[in-house]
């Protein structure tokens, strides 16, 4: 079984026209791990003239990889899916050293990408046309979804497996090529995923790595041999990513930022609803896009906030790879700052600190970005804490009377990622998700990622573009549809008149 070999915990490499080389640049950056500050190695912030090459890479190989069959794409993945599993532990344990979350988690965010690669297998189902006969007299109509070139993917630092594996294996799949900017804070897990692909028989050029900035975003952004951009990140820089790219005549689908609401019910199930809070709120420290950061609690449910404070309490704040860890560092000593000022802000603006994350130490990590499970009471909207997205380990309670209530704050809410609801009533869920409006809803599930057969979506202020990341919609965001009205004569067949209608005759 193959393994990776190539990408050591040392300077992160480019991947141009097949080849993993290192950067000319003159500008790095370190890769901290953030239970530690140890440097783990650098990334490169590419050079124009590199970023130039990558894209002309994908531009040569694209002629060829589109013709190539789709059953040999198929393949590929199929070999991908293959060596991915082979070498998950290896890639968990490089992911939990650059990024802090635990060991079980980093696994979680591994599978749930190579959930995306098995679904990619299925290309040949996925990519078919449609096809009418006698739309006319002797007449047919036939749709072909064809790729549509160059793509490029631009990802964050919470998913560094899970992310990239939306978007290159659907793209490519496809028959696209693609450039990958992994985020600069924890590429090498991203690498050692990209050095299994190229493993699996993805073909020079077709798949190509860039590190760096805002000026490598820009650069895909505008560069015209770019046909489409996949984002998935903050909102501010998601809404520039939107507006450039779409100014220079690109697809776009940008994923964007969150703050996620669980309405609890009265008649919910107790034990399963405090349960499913505890861990959507503050797995993962809170960095993740569906993390949950607001309960609402609807009549009676209020009652269950004690024991929420309670429970929340047994979690255990330690370095991701040491054994029954629940949270781990936040990514940065600024990520860390900055969570630590909005909870200060909270308290300032009046909310209730039931639970107090600030200031933990954690023996043999003293030097760890770590922030401890935090819980407000009495937080009301016009808070920071409720308006900003915190992207922390910080869950802000708020209690209303009535179902209507709790709907009408989350629609008011300007985010729309996920949303979940706790209750045992059929009838509230369904009067729920028809008038919810948000892209992704969970019935007793707090976090409502889809499995890859659907497509991850969102609205309002978490999504710009009509089309999501994997599933089928995937599918249509990286392929064109071309669509064929054919008509055959035989050679002894009568000339027509002249038709000067749009009728078909």
């Amino acid at each position: 079984m193959n393994a990776v070999h190539k990408i050591q915990l040392n300077n992160a490499q480019l991947l141009i026209n097949g080849e993993f080389v290192e950067s000319k640049t003159q500008q790095w950056q370190d890769i901290v791990n953030p239970a530690t500050q140890e440097v783990l190695g650098r990334v490169p912030f590419a050079t124009p003239d590199e970023v130039n090459a990558a894209i002309a890479a994908a531009q040569n190989a694209f002629a060829d990889w589109r013709q190539t069959p789709i059953q040999a794409r198929m393949r590929i993945m199929l070999k991908l899916q293959e060596l991915i599993r082979a070498n998950a532990k290896e890639i968990a344990k490089v992911l939990t050293a650059e990024q802090g979350k635990t060991l079980a988690d980093a696994e979680g965010d591994i599978q749930r990408g190579l959930e995306v690669v098995e679904h990619a297998c299925s290309i040949g189902t996925l990519q078919m046309g449609e096809y009418t006969e006698g739309v006319a007299r002797g007449v047919d109509t036939y749709t072909l979804q064809q790729p549509l070139g160059v793509c490029a993917g631009i990802t964050p630092f919470n998913f560094p497996a899970m992310i990239p594996l939306w978007m290159f294996p659907m793209a490519i799949v496809c028959g696209n090529t693609f450039v990958l900017k992994p985020s600069e804070q924890d590429p090498l897990s991203t690498m050692m995923l990209v050095e299994l692909a190229v493993q699996a028989g993805v073909p020079a050029g077709v798949l190509n790595v860039v590190h760096g900035g805002k000026e490598v975003v820009d650069m895909l952004c505008t560069h015209k041999d770019i046909q489409a951009i996949s984002f998935v990140g903050s909102t501010h820089v998601g809404t520039h990513v939107y507006n450039l790219a779409g100014q220079h005549g690109k697809r776009v689908q940008s994923m964007m930022g969150a703050k996620n609401h669980a309405v609890v019910m009265p008649d919910a199930n107790k034990e399963q609803t405090l349960n499913a809070l505890v861990g959507a709120a503050f797995g993962a420290a809170g960095q993740r896009c569906m993390a949950l950061s607001v309960a609402v609690m609807v009549g009676e449910s209020k009652n269950w906030i004690e024991a929420l404070v309670e429970k929340s309490k047994t979690l255990s704040v330690n370095a991701g790879h040491e054994p029954n860890t629940d949270i781990g560092p936040v990514i940065s000593a600024r990520a860390k700052q900055r969570v630590e000022d909005l909870i200060s802000s909270g308290v300032a603006e009046g909310a209730k600190l039931l639970l107090d994350g600030r200031g933990v130490q954690v023996e043999g990590y003293e030097q760890g970005n770590f922030v401890g499970q935090t819980i407000f009471s009495q937080v009301t909207a016009d808070m920071r804490i409720y308006k900003e997205e915190i992207f922390g380990p910080v869950l802000a309670i708020i209690c209303v009377d009535t179902l209507e209530e709790a709907i009408a704050l989350v629609n008011a809410n300007p985010f729309g990622n996920g949303v979940g609801l706790f209750t045992q009533s059929g009838a509230t869920a369904r009067a729920f998700q028809h008038q919810i409006n948000i892209g992704q809803v969970g019935i007793n599930i707090p976090i409502p990622v889809p499995v890859p057969f659907f497509s991850f979506t969102g609205s309002r202020g978490s999504k710009l573009g009509d089309l999501g990341p994997y599933g089928k919609q995937a599918v249509q965001f990286y392929t064109q549809t071309k669509t064929v009205t054919s008509r055959w004569f035989e050679d002894t067949q009568e000339t027509a008149e002249v038709n000067t209608t749009i009728n078909l005759r």
